[in-house]
C-alpha cells in the first residue's frame, strides 16, 4: 500500500475531528472542497480495492501549493474512486474544469477536417511542437494504488498488444530497468520520456513506488507508466495530431482482443489518476519564445483567457529559460479533442503576433482576447 498511515486501522479509534488534515495553509482544489463534515462522512468508506479517502487527499495534503499552477491535491487509485467518492470529487471536478457539472456530459470530435485554419505554427518561434494523450486499463488499479505484480501484469498486456502493431506504429519495447543512465537522460531530453519521479507532487501519491519496475517505453512513440498508457507524438500540423489522437482508439481494440478495453464513461470521458486529466487526456504542447509577451503585465491574464496554460520546458516543475516556455491546453474535460487543439492553434498564433508586435515596440491592447 502507497501510504502507511492511510491504511492505519487504528486511527479509527480517534474522531474524525482529530484525523481532519490542516488545510489551512493550502491552495488546491481539494483543500477548497473538503470540509470536516465531508471527511466525517467519507473517512470509512473505500473502494473493492480498499482505497481509501486519505488515499485520495495525501498528495494535496504533503503539498499545500505549486509555484506555477494551482494543483488539484487528489488522486484516483481505481475506477470506482470517482463514484465511492463523489461527494468530494465532483465539486473538484466542477472546479478544475470550469463548471463542468455532475449530469453533464464529455463529448469527442477526432475529425481533423473540422480545424480551422492554422495549418502551420511560425518556425521562428515554436521551436517543438508535441501531443500527448493517457489511457487506463479496466479491470486493473490505476498508479497510486497498483502492486507490483499488478504492474507487472499490466507491463505484459501491453507488450504483448503493442506487439501485434505493423506500420508505423511498428516497434519494440523497452524496459526502463534495463536502460543505462544515458539511455533515459537523452529519452528524457528528447521529450519521449518522463523525468524520474522526483517530484512531490508524484511521489506523494504513491505514483513512484518501485520505481523502475514495470516502467518502459515503445520505440520512441509509447511511453507506459504504471497501468497508464502515454502516447507521445511530435507534430507539425493540426490534423497530424487527430490522426494520432485516433490511433488510440485503434491501439484499444488489441486491448480488447485480449479481454480489457480502456476506462471510459460518458460522463467523465477517460479515465485517468488525475481529475485535471479526465475527458481527453489530451495535452497539446507547443515550444515557443515569448521573452516579451511573458514579461507583459497581463500575460497571465491572457493565457487564462486563452484557455491556456504555461510551464517550463522541462516539464510542470521547470521555469521557462530564455523566455522559453511549454504552452498547452487547460482543459481536458467538456471540450472534445477537435475543440482542444483549435485553442492551442490559435491561442499560440496569436501569442506570437503579440511578441511580433513587442517586438517592434507597439501596443498590443487591440489584440487583447475575449474570456472563452
Amino acid at each position: 500500500m502507497p501510504f502507511g498511515n492511510t491504511h492505519n486501522k487504528l486511527k479509527m479509534n480517534y474522531s474524525s475531528e482529530q484525523e481532519y488534515p490542516d488545510l489551512s495553509k493550502h491552495n488546491n482544489h481539494m483543500a477548497k472542497v473538503l470540509t470536516p463534515e465531508m471527511y466525517a462522512n467519507l473517512r470509512d468508506k473505500e473502494t473493492p480495492s480498499g482505497f481509501t479517502l486519505d488515499d485520495v487527499i495525501q498528495t494535496g495534503v504533503d503539498n499545500p501549493g505549486h509555484p506555477f499552477i494551482m494543483t488539484v491535491g487528489c488522486v484516483a487509485g481505481d475506477e470506482e474512486t470517482y463514484e465511492v467518492f463523489k461527494d468530494l470529487m465532483d465539486p473538484v471536478i466542477e472546479d478544475r474544469h470550469g463548471g463542468y457539472k455532475p449530469s453533464d456530459k464529455h463529448k469527442t470530435d477526432l475529425n481533423a477536417d473540422n480545424l480551422q485554419g492554422g495549418d502551420d505554427l511560425d518556425p521562428n518561434y515554436v521551436l517543438s511542437s508535441r501531443v500527448r494523450t493517457g489511457r487506463s486499463i479496466r479491470g486493473f488499479c490505476l498508479p497510486p494504488h497498483c502492486s507490483r505484480g499488478e504492474r507487472r501484469a499490466i507491463e505484459n498486456l501491453s507488450i504483448e498488444s503493442l506487439d501485434s502493431l505493423d506500420g508505423d506504429l511498428k516497434g519494440k519495447y523497452y524496459a526502463l530497468k534495463n536502460m543505462t543512465d544515458e539511455e533515459q537522460q537523452q529519452l528524457i531530453d528528447d521529450h519521449f520520456l518522463f523525468d524520474k519521479p522526483v517530484s512531490p507532487l508524484l511521489l506523494a501519491s504513491g505514483m513512484a513506488r518501485d520505481w523502475p519496475d514495470g516502467r518502459g517505453i515503445w520505440s520512441a512513440v509509447i511511453f507506459r507508466s504504471s497501468d497508464l498508457l502515454r502516447h507521445i507524438s511530435v507534430w507539425s500540423r493540426p490534423c497530424e495530431i487527430m490522426e494520432f489522437v485516433f490511433q488510440s482508439t485503434n491501439i484499444e481494440s488489441l486491448f480488447k482482443d485480449r479481454g480489457h478495453e480502456f476506462m471510459w464513461n460518458e460522463h467523465l470521458g477517460y479515465v485517468l489518476t488525475c481529475p485535471s486529466n479526465l475527458g481527453t487526456g489530451l495535452r497539446a504542447g507547443v515550444h515557443v519564445k515569448l521573452p516579451n509577451v511573458s514579461k507583459h503585465e497581463k500575460f497571465g491574464e491572457i493565457l487564462k483567457k486563452l484557455r491556456l496554460q504555461k510551464r517550463g520546458t522541462g516539464g510542470v516543475d521547470t521555469a521557462a529559460v530564455g523566455g522559453v516556455f511549454d504552452i498547452s491546453n487547460a482543459d481536458r474535460l467538456g471540450f472534445s479533442e477537435v475543440e482542444l487543439v483549435q485553442m492551442v492553434v490559435d491561442g499560440v498564433n496569436l501569442l506570437v503576433d503579440m511578441e511580433k508586435r513587442l517586438e517592434g515596440g507597439d501596443s498590443i491592447d487591440d489584440l487583447m482576447p475575449e474570456q472563452k
